[in-house]
């Protein structure tokens, strides 16, 4: 399990909206992916699309890592890209211990997934 989950919320922007699918899945491949690769491990992501439901966030990155300094690693890996504030806005960062609650008071995580 991650010590931390952070939710970046961006909006696209227009350079973003020019490129086509193909360079900008070329952008992410050759802009994001190894200047993250190079200065992290011990983070995943994810990506999921949400302009069809907010206008204010288009996308939500998903982040997890082994411990913070992972994760601001993974923050100052992005800045130094274009998809930080060049093709994406940051909207806001959210992170967050999954069950903190729990953990700090040594009690049950409540849940909806059945066992």
């Amino acid at each position: 399990m991650s010590e931390l989950t952070a939710f970046i919320l961006v909006k696209t922007r227009r350079e973003w909206l020019n490129l086509t699918v193909a360079e900008r899945i070329t952008a992410f491949e050759t802009e994001v992916l190894p200047t993250v690769r190079d200065r992290v491990s011990n983070v995943s992501s994810r990506f999921y699309d949400t302009e069809f439901y907010s206008a204010r966030v288009t996308d939500i990155w998903v982040w997890e890592a082994a411990d913070h300094e992972s994760f601001q690693l993974v923050v100052e890996a992005l800045r130094e890209t274009r998809f930080w504030d060049h093709y994406f806005d940051i909207v806001e960062i959210l992170v967050g211990v999954e069950n903190g609650y729990a953990k700090h008071y040594n009690t049950a995580t409540p849940t909806t997934i059945k066992a």
